[in-house]
């Protein structure tokens, strides 16, 4: 009888935490933050220049860097777009992306997602899509013509593949990308019987759908794969490779999720950039869809 009530106890604990989880996740912004990973206050941004775009209400914040292929006062012949991965600051990475580049003369915009930063806004999935277009168009209207190439990591490539879907980017880096509603319901289910996971991956916006817009994105990509991808199994990566229906190059990355590129794949990416970079042409004024 001790025992019975005993699970029985359990038993009731364990169906608080499930609706305690099912309600924070559904119908608050539980699932948001978690994704997101969102973090505020200053930070150090390495000599990188900060840029405020205003997108509808919201003033969204930018860092941005030189390539060291582009002399000082002298305007950039073209831009890179780049959206942070999972708790990552654009001040943490503005000189590093901008550094890859390196003979192409270009600057480097990186973003902090809305309520991220010194970014207005709250932290919600659905508001990063608009605030990626915006900036994209902001790009576009400084220099009317001149490339655009979209850039991300892991959380990231939603982002982008947002803005190449929809804009005409001249050319993409995606590193690690992620379907979020597959792997939400692949990978995360089972802890909460499903009754969070389906409901979230239901509620993430189609806008952010990575296969979907693999499937509309024509511009040239380089892909950089982590081969021992614990975080993003590789299987997830393949969703969206084999989705994509542009011009497709490969980086394998002989590491984890979180392991930089280097070596090998660090010389093979700078001759991809390159391929990129002559590749290269002019932004249509209509944007290509947007």
């Amino acid at each position: 009888m001790a025992r019975r009530r005993r699970w029985r106890r359990w038993g009731i604990g364990f169906g608080v935490v499930l609706l305690l989880v099912y309600v924070l996740f559904v119908f608050g912004p539980g699932a948001d933050w978690v994704i997101v990973g969102p973090r505020r206050g200053r930070m150090d941004a390495v000599g990188a220049r900060r840029e405020v775009v205003q997108v509808g209400a919201a003033g969204i914040e930018a860092w941005v860097a030189r390539s060291p292929g582009l002399e000082q006062g002298r305007e950039p012949d073209g831009y890179v777009l780049e959206f942070c991965g999972n708790a990552t600051r654009a001040e943490e990475i503005a000189q590093y992306v901008a550094q890859r580049w390196e003979k192409q003369p270009v600057e480097a915009w990186v973003l902090n997602y809305p309520g991220v930063g010194g970014s207005e806004g709250s932290v919600r999935l659905k508001n990063i899509p608009p605030a990626a277009l915006g900036v994209f168009d902001e790009l576009r209207r400084r220099g009317p013509g001149k490339p655009i190439f979209v850039e991300a990591n892991s959380l990231g490539t939603t982002a982008a593949l947002c803005v190449a879907a929809n804009r005409d980017v001249a050319g993409c880096v995606l590193h690690d990308p992620v379907p979020l509603k597959q792997l939400i319901v692949g990978e995360y289910g089972w802890w909460n019987l499903w009754l969070a996971a389906k409901p979230v991956a239901w509620q993430l916006p189609n806008s952010l759908d990575s296969i979907e817009n693999a499937k509309r994105a024509k511009a040239p990509v380089v892909f950089i794969l982590a081969t021992n991808d614990s975080y993003i199994v590789p299987k997830y990566h393949k969703m969206v490779t084999e989705a994509y229906v542009g011009e497709k190059h490969f980086v394998m990355l002989p590491g984890g999720h979180w392991d930089s590129v280097t070596g090998d794949a660090e010389a093979q990416l700078r001759d991809e950039i390159a391929w990129l970079w002559a590749t290269r042409r002019e932004v249509r004024p209509s944007g290509g869809g947007g």
